[in-house]
Order: structure tokens, then C-alpha cells, then sequence
């Protein structure tokens, strides 16, 4: 499961059953422009007048992916960054009454600030109009980046801006393209787009297109198209025009001479500087089988988006087939208010076969097919979540046992070892293994296998690639023919990613502050590495770079500070210089809350938890509810020093008197090795305990808190908990709402349930313990005290089936439960309208359950929203 994140790595990202309900903004803030009176009319709509007392009026958790930022997402999904001072030592996090002080200072300053929801949720955002996807180019001359339109916050544009200086400029939209006509997208490139956590429309990728920096590359709507940036301006050119079979996946070559995509199932080439038409590479894809996509597994859970590479000449390609025959189909209803449509889903839930997946070098010499040479892949080798080639023209895979407990990077020639062939051919290529992991519990898919061509190893360029194997991950050299492993890196708290490399420097981004905030180091390959300069603590740094690793692309945020991009020169050394940047709506300043440190500690009684609370700000005396916030799945945080998009809503409900605590359980990212294995064969289990002791241990760390009001809000693994927590006779929780909750870990799909679970039944067939365990289902006997379920009909990441078999088992034991059902929606309920839907009912739920001192006004939507099961 993956959850998109600021931090996000792009193999996920992220990505336990996350959200994109609870999201994090993956880039920085770019100027707009004619926004102001926008916002100052939004403002005036949605506000009421300022009083001595907070006017309540209509106005979750952000996951953390806690990997590489460069590719999962996720998982997504990562954040929280606490950098050091000059000496680039981390410095403590304020606790006790220094942390105290702050929230009080705070409740002073913005109390008296009225918030609604619709403010919350409108649109332009508080924090501006974020950016996605930014990008410099290869030759470090432009920065592009996505951007919602300044009309429609829902469509994106494709901008750019000149490094050297200059105003951005929009260099193509939806709009102009098709001429007004509507965006048309096939079932499978919606599913594509919630694979990568894309709820908008418009221009949702796009991609450098050759070493120049001139030309981009981008598809819309069924079809592709080059921008070339002239004298003159942006130029658009369509490449293909055949919407109703849609072009899929599309690169550019490394000369930007030659463009591969997949169309029904098969590999094409067109070239782009001569008048040559596309050619079919593979002639044999059907329904079931096809070339140079990503299957669902690797999309959905292994952070690999793409199903082909180029070679470095451009002269060959390293694809797979994906052969889904044997894999079960799941028939979806996806049940809008008008219609329901019927969708067959190729869904390997737990236990059941995967999609057979095999390797190929395709030799784009000649015309028509290219020949196609086999990779002796090994009959273990379940999932290829990494391929592709070193400098010098080897293909290389990276292969995972299904049980995931071993990881091995293998290059492949011709010749070798015999008895490799696939299906008896003697010109498949044979494989030679490298280097692998082993973990008992499972390895974790990294992105951060590059050569370094300054350091030579047994005559090849070192590799340089990153292991837990110490108990942290950090970065290490390998010698590509022996296999020898050096350590390159031994900070205290582990690497999260590889940023680039060049010469004899590497750059990567670390965690610091347990977790909470992430820095960006350079590292000679003597081992000697330094903070990069710029940096202050509190804050979360990710970076991308241009070719050479000479600049940086500096994603900067902290907690109330939505991102900002800044570039850096590292061969200067000098501190990042901020690029012109979106402004935050004045209020976001004003309402903004301050996070105290509150200092917990896990039920083993010993290891210290990352939480937060935000203090209540109607001013009033007594006792106050507290609303907690949490994910408890692994591969996320959700607790540091980044922006949040839930940052606005934990300030409104201060305004409506409640406290918001936040907490990352054990199991989850930016920790070493052994917190992050927490669920291995558990779910349900670690979390659950370590929330309990965190929230029984909150009101002897910060007065006012009424331990008989606090409620719990969590969503996508987050709603398992929610759920789960309710259903124990040991609950702290007076109410919950469990947004999209995989209620049946058999139901979910192999790769990630089987990674922390194992497989559901033994040799005898008989259920296994942890799935056993991990049932909602079984539980729905205990539920005490009120409950509100959420989900979408047409999720295809968590299916509709989950909170069906939820409801089915509360109405045959006859036990009251709320529902909200949010017709056509997928996992992360996208839609402005039906997005404000969803928190004005969440919190309504929590104003009946929770007795909040401050009421609904009149606006707000109150019983009408309810469900007709009521406690």
C-alpha cells in the first residue's frame, strides 16, 4: 500500500494502505498569479467575524513515507526533518516545559483567529498552490514542475522557470491542447493514475526528452506530446492521434532521438527527428498479457511504475511481460449515484498466484519486431521490483523471493553458468549474482544502486548501494566482481536515499531528531561526509539533482511552513537560494498551530515514541475531548518537523475545543531496524498496544485532557486501527471513525500482506495465526462504543468488499455502527465537494460522540448526516 508524502519515496512510496486523504504535498509552492482578490473573497465567504471567542463554523493524518523520496510514494506517502546546527550535530527536541510554553504562546496568538471547514478545504489552499512532480532539467538550465490551475485547483498545468533568473511561465494546458474538449481516460489509465496516488486531472506526468533541455515529452488524454522550449516560446506538437487505444508509458531515448510507449499490450518505437512512423517492437500482447507496464503488484506495492529501460546507447531495450492469466479476478461494482459499472480486476489478494513476469533484451536494430533475448531469471526470483543497465551495456536485476526475506541484484551476459535458459533457449542471457540482503522479518526495496566511475574495484567501477544489515540503513560501496562491502556512511540515525552522485561525492538525505526531521549530507568516497550548507534544525529537506550532481533541487519544509523549492550549487558550497514562491493565505499564518513534544513511550515500557499535541484554543475552562490521529502502519511517519495537510484541520478543531494528539506507534519509518520490523507477522497487535499506553499516558503529561472523551480518526491502515482499536474490550476510546479499513488481511493483496504477514493458510491449508489475529470480522462483538466507517465503492486499493463484510457481520450480530458511503469514489475520496463532505461528517460524528464544548453552527451539517445507525 502506498501513500503519497512529502516525503514519499517514489517506490511508493507509500505505502501501508495509505491515504491520499491523508497526504502529504510532494513539492513547493511556485508563484501565482491574480490570486489575491480570490482569496480575499474565499475568506470573506467562509469566515465569520472575529470575537473574543472562536466562531465555529463549517469550516489526518499526513503518512511519511519513510524511504527513498526519488520513488516510491506513496510509500508515499515520509516527513518530519530536525537538521542540525553548524556543527551539524542534531540538537534535542523541546519536551517538558519548554514545549508547554510554546503552546501556550501560541494559543495566545491565534485563539481569537476563526476557521472554518470550508476555508479548510477550498479552493485556492491555505498554503498556496503546491507544486508536483518539480524537476530540473538534465542540462540544469530550466526548473518544470506540475501546477494547479490558477481557475481550477483540480486541473494541472506544465510550467517552467529559467535557473539562471526569471519569471515562470506556463508552457502548456489541458485546455489549450484540446481546444476545450473533454479529458477522456480509459478504466486502465484511471487505474494507472491511483497507482500513483494522481487524484487530478489535466497534465498528470510529464518527462525531459533528451540532454539539452529543450524538449519535454507529456500525454493527455489517450495521446502524446512534445513542448519545445524556443526563442519564440513554448511549442506544442502532437506525436499520435489515436485516443480510443491510448499510448502508455512513454520515454524518450538518452539521445532524445527516439520515443518506446505501450499500446494494446506491445512495445512501439517512433523516432522523433526523422519522418519515420512507429514500428511494433512485440506482436503477441493480449488481454491477459502485455509489454513494458508495470502489473499492479509492482505499481502497487513495490514502488516500480515502469515495465521497460533504455539501454545506455539507446540501441536496446530491458523489458518485461506480464503474464495475469493465472491471477483471480475480483469483479468490482463501482456504484455512482446514476449508474453502476461493472469492472473485472486482476487482484492477487493474499495467498493467490501472482502475474508471471519475465526479462528481455529487445534489439531495436532493422525493422518491424525486435528480436527479443530471454534473462535466465531464477524460479525463485517471485517479484523484479528494480531492473536496469550499467555504463557499460550489462542489464541488471534486482529479484525478491515471495516471502521477501531475500533481495539479490544479479547482472546478466551472454554464456555463463548453464542450466539458466528460459524455456530451453541456449541464447538466454545468464545471470551472475552480485551481492543480495537477507532479513528474517523482510528486506526493504531500495532505489540507491548507482556506479561510481571514480572509484574503481577489481578493475569495475564501485557500486554504491545501501543495507540495514548493520541494524540501520546506510549507504555502503560494493566491488561489482567480488561482491566486497565497504561501509561509505555511519550516521547514527539511518539513510533514507541516495540523492545523486558525481566524482568522488555522493549526496544523500538522512534521518535526524529520532526520525522527526531529515538532512541532506555530501559524503566523499573516503567516508568523510558533512551536513550541506543552509540548513537549521526542525526542518525536512529532500533533494533532487540535475545530471552531473553540480545542483540541487532543494524541497524545504517545516511544521506551519508549506514547502518550498530552492536551488543549491554544491560545487560552490554555497546555502541554498529560494526560487520564487507561492504565498500562503495570510491566515495560515494566523491560525497555524504549534506542535508541544510530548514524550511516551511504547508498551514494552522502553522505547520512546514520536508523538504531538496541539493544545484546545476555545478558551475555555475544564476538561477538554481530545480527537488522536494516527496511521500504525509500517513504511510511514506521521509525526516531525514537515508541512502537513492536516495542519489546517487540527487548527480547527482547537477552535471547536478539542486537543489533537498524534503518534507514531512502533513499526513505522525513519527509525532504525528494529522499530520499523514491528509488525512482522502482527498486525493489529504492536500498534494497538503501544496506542493504548500512549493515550492512557497523555493526560499525566499535559493537563485539561478529559481521558473519557478522546476519539480516534485514521484512514486507510490508519482505519484499520481506528476499527480495530474499537473492537477490544481495553479501548481508551470513547469514539472512532476508520476511514477505508481493510477489515480482512485475506482479501489484500500478496505482496504486502504476505511481506509483514506471511501466507494465510499452512502446508495442512489450515488459517494461520496472523491473519487470524489481524480479523476485524471476528471481533465485531466487542464494539462498545460508537463507530463511524467510511469508504468509496469504487476503491480498488482497499475493495468496497472490507467494510461490506465489516457491515454484514455488525448487522448479523445486531451491534450499531455508522456508515458514510461515497458513491464512484476510489481510496482517496478526491473531489473538492466531496472531500468537505467527508470532514464536516467526521465532524459531526465527533461533536455527537465526543460532547465538544463548542457546537455546530447553523451552517454546519449536523443529524442530517448521520447514518440511521445512531448509539
Amino acid at each position: 500500500m502506498t501513500l503519497p508524502t512529502l516525503v514519499a519515496r517514489p517506490r511508493a512510496w507509500l505505502k501501508p494502505l495509505a491515504a491520499s486523504l491523508l497526504l502529504t504535498s510532494l513539492a513547493a509552492a511556485i508563484p501565482m498569479t491574480a490570486l489575491a482578490q480570490a482569496d480575499a473573497d474565499a475568506r470573506a465567504q467562509a469566515s465569520p467575524t472575529a470575537s473574543s471567542a472562536p466562531q465555529a463554523t463549517p469550516s489526518a493524518q499526513t503518512p511519511q513515507n519513510g524511504q527513498n523520496a526519488q520513488t516510491r510514494h506513496a510509500r508515499h506517502a515520509g516527513r518530519g526533518n530536525h537538521p542540525g546546527d553548524a556543527s551539524g550535530m542534531p540538537r534535542p527536541a523541546r519536551s517538558g516545559t519548554a514545549a508547554r510554553t510554546a503552546g501556550s504562546s501560541n494559543a495566545t496568538a491565534t485563539a481569537a483567529t476563526p476557521l472554518s471547514l470550508e476555508r479548510v478545504y477550498a479552493d485556492p489552499p491555505l498554503q498556496g498552490r503546491t507544486t508536483r512532480q518539480a524537476e530540473l532539467s538534465p542540462d540544469g538550465t530550466w526548473v518544470s514542475y506540475l501546477r494547479p490551475s490558477v481557475t481550477d485547483s483540480d486541473q494541472l498545468e506544465l510550467w517552467a522557470q529559467p535557473t539562471a533568473g526569471g519569471e515562470p511561465r506556463r508552457l502548456v494546458s489541458a485546455d489549450e491542447v484540446l481546444g476545450g474538449r473533454r479529458q477522456q481516460l480509459t478504466e486502465a489509465e484511471r487505474m494507472a493514475l491511483e497507482r500513483k496516488r494522481i487524484s487530478q486531472g489535466g497534465i498528470t506526468g510529464y518527462q525531459w526528452c533528451g540532454p539539452d533541455g529543450r524538449t519535454l515529452l507529456f500525454p493527455l488524454s489517450g495521446d502524446l506530446y512534445l513542448v519545445r522550449l524556443t526563442e519564440q516560446g513554448p511549442q506544442a506538437q502532437r506525436l499520435t492521434n489515436d485516443p480510443d487505444v491510448p499510448e502508455q508509458d512513454p520515454t524518450c531515448s538518452p539521445d532524445g532521438s527516439q520515443l518506446a510507449y505501450v499500446k494494446s499490450g506491445n512495445l512501439w518505437l517512433q523516432p522523433l527527428q526523422t519522418q519515420g512512423a512507429a514500428r511494433a517492437l512485440t506482436t503477441d500482447g493480449t488481454g491477459t498479457r502485455f509489454w513494458g507496464l508495470a502489473e499492479f503488484i509492482a505499481a502497487e506495492e513495490l514502488g516500480r511504475q515502469r515495465g521497460y529501460w533504455w539501454s545506455p546507447d539507446g540501441r536496446r531495450l530491458l523489458a518485461f511481460r506480464v503474464d495475469e492469466s493465472r491471477v483471480p479476478v475480483k469483479t468490482r461494482a463501482q456504484i455512482f449515484a446514476d449508474r453502476t459499472t461493472m469492472t473485472q480486476q486482476r487482484y492477487p489478494s493474499a495467498g493467490s498466484p501472482n502475474a508471471e513476469v519475465t526479462a528481455w533484451v529487445l534489439d531495436l536494430a532493422g525493422e518491424g519486431a525486435a528480436r527479443a533475448v530471454p534473462l535466465a531469471v531464477p524460479a525463485e526470483a517471485e517479484y523484479l521490483p528494480r531492473a536496469g543497465w550499467f555504463a557499460d551495456g550489462t542489464p541488471w536485476l534486482q529479484w525478491m523471493t515471495r516471502d521477501q526475506r531475500r533481495l539479490v541484484l544479479t547482472e546478466f551476459k551472454a554464456g555463463g553458468a548453464a542450466g539458466g535458459a528460459v524455456a530451453g533457449d541456449p541464447l538466454a542471457l545468464q545471470g551472475r549474482v552480485i551481492t543480495e540482503e537477507r532479513d528474517d522479518a523482510w528486506v526493504e526495496v531500495q532505489d540507491d544502486l548507482t556506479e561510481l566511475p571514480a572509484r574503481r574495484l577489481s578493475g569495475q567501477p564501485a557500486l554504491l548501494w545501501s543495507t540495514e544489515a548493520s541494524g540501520r540503513r546506510q549507504l555502503v560501496l560494493i566491488d561489482r566482481v567480488t561482491g566486497r562491502r565497504m561501509a561509505l556512511t555511519t550516521e547514527p540515525e539511518p539513510v533514507a536515499y541516495r540523492v545523486c552522485s558525481s566524482g568522488d561525492r555522493v549526496v544523500y538525505a538522512a534521518a535526524r531528531d529520532r526520525g522527526r526531521s531529515r538532512e541532506l549530507f555530501a559524503v566523499d568516497l573516503a567516508g568523510r561526509a558533512r551536513p550541506l550548507a543552509g540548513q537549521r534544525e526542525r526542518q525536512w529537506r529532500d533533494a533532487r539533482a540535475d545530471g552531473d550532481c553540480s545542483r540541487l533541487l532543494v524541497t524545504r519544509s517545516a511544521w506551519g511552513e508549506p514547502p518550498r523549492l530552492f536551488l543549491q550549487d554544491l560545487d560552490t558550497g554555497t546555502a541554498p537560494v529560494a526560487l520564487p514562491g507561492d504565498l500562503p493565505d495570510p491566515l495560515l499564518a494566523k491560525v497555524v498551530p504549534t506542535p508541544e513534544v510530548i514524550e511516551v513511550t511504547a508498551a514494552d515500557g522502553r522505547t520512546p515514541l514520536n508523538a504531538f499535541y496541539f493544545a484546545p484554543l476555545d478558551g475555555r475552562p475544564g476538561l477538554h475531548p481530545v480527537i488522536t490521529l494516527a496511521y500504525g502502519g509500517p513504511g510511514v511517519s506521521t509525526v516531525g518537523w514537515s508541512w502537513h495537510r492536516d495542519t489546517a484541520l487540527i487548527a480547527y478543531w482547537q477552535r471547536r475545543g478539542y486537543g489533537v494528539f498524534t503518534l507514531d506507534t512502533r513499526g513505522m519509518a525513519n527509525r532504525d531496524r528494529a522499530f520499523t520490523r514491528a509488525h512482522a507477522r502482527s498486525f493489529g497487535v504492536n500498534e494497538v498496544a503501544d496506542l493504548f499506553a500512549a493515550v492512557r499516558q497523555l493526560p499525566q503529561k499535559r493537563a485539561g485532557i478529559d481521558a473519557r472523551r478522546i476519539g480516534f480518526f485514521g484512514w486507510s491502515y490508519g482505519g484499520f486501527l481506528a476499527v480495530r482499536s474499537m473492537l477490544d474490550d481495553q479501548t481508551p476510546f470513547a469514539a472512532a471513525v476508520g476511514g477505508a479499513p481493510p477489515t480482512d488481511w485475506t482479501l489484500y493483496d500478496t505482496a504486502y500482506t504476505e511481506r509483514y504477514l506471511g501466507l494465510p493458510t499452512d502446508a495442512a491449508g489450515q488459517p494461520t495465526a496472523p491473519y487470524a489475529q489481524s480479523n476485524l470480522v471476528d471481533r465485531v462483538s466487542l464494539l462498545k462504543h460508537p463507530l463511524m466507517v467510511i469508504h468509496g465503492t469504487a476503491d480498488d486499493n482497499v475493495l468496497f468488499e472490507h467494510t461490506l463484510r465489516l457491515s454484514e457481520a455488525f448487522q448479523k450480530q445486531s451491534v450499531p455502527f455508522e456508515m458514510m458511503v461515497y458513491p464512484g469514489k476510489a481510496h482517496g475520496i478526491a473531489g473538492r465537494g466531496a472531500r468537505l463532505h467527508l470532514y464536516r461528517t467526521v465532524d459531526a460524528f465527533f461533536a455527537r460522540t465526543l460532547q465538544a464544548p463548542t457546537q455546530p453552527s447553523s451552517t454546519q451539517p449536523s443529524a442530517t448526516l448521520q447514518s440511521p445507525a445512531t448509539h
